[in-house]
């Protein structure tokens, strides 16, 4: 309770100390859940933040532990829910992508041609995982065997790949 009092007062060494503490237990409670090291190290920073942030909102009925998983559990499934609408989003993007190379309308073609320049900017490793995804349509583990590298090295690698493309389709598709 003290620690939580301290911590409410912005004491930075208390909010240290729990984070020292905690950091691990965290880390490891969200891989077990999520299975993804990149969705885990999130989690546990935005967990420290929002602990931090919303601070004066801590309880003194429960221990600072319980706050911390409670508050880790709902940023993880916040975090997975913003995955898999972004996954959902890219999905479309793709298959919109194939109508167009199908339909083959003129204006679309340059729209096509950005996309195809967006892939080609990933790093080399991570547009070979891309491509082996979602256009070769290989399983991570096919994926990382292929590669010799692990399945949650070629999540990581798509996760990563499916946010850049997302963040910079938005300016393509736009207008459309």
């Amino acid at each position: 309770m003290q620690m939580i009092q301290q911590i409410q007062s912005g004491n930075i060494q208390s909010f240290e100390k729990v984070y020292q503490q905690y950091h691990s237990k965290l880390y490891y409670y969200v891989l077990r859940h999520c299975h993804s090291t990149y969705l885990s190290e999130e989690t546990v920073q935005l967990t420290f933040i929002k602990m931090w942030e919303n601070r004066k909102d801590l309880s003194l009925q429960y221990d600072i532990a319980i706050q911390l998983f409670r508050i880790a559990r709902s940023t993880m499934i916040d975090l997975l829910r913003k995955e898999r609408t972004a996954n959902r989003y890219l999905l479309h993007a793709v298959d919109d992508i194939s109508d167009i190379q199908e339909a083959g309308p003129t204006d679309y073609k340059e729209d096509l041609k950005q996309v195809e320049a967006l892939i080609e900017d990933l790093s080399p490793v991570r547009k070979k995982v891309f491509k082996l995804s979602r256009f070769d349509e290989l399983s991570h583990k096919e994926i990382a065997e292929q590669l010799s590298i692990s399945p949650k090295t070629v999540e990581n690698h798509i996760g990563r790949a499916i946010r850049h493309l997302k963040d910079k389709m938005v300016f393509i598709f736009w207008f459309l």
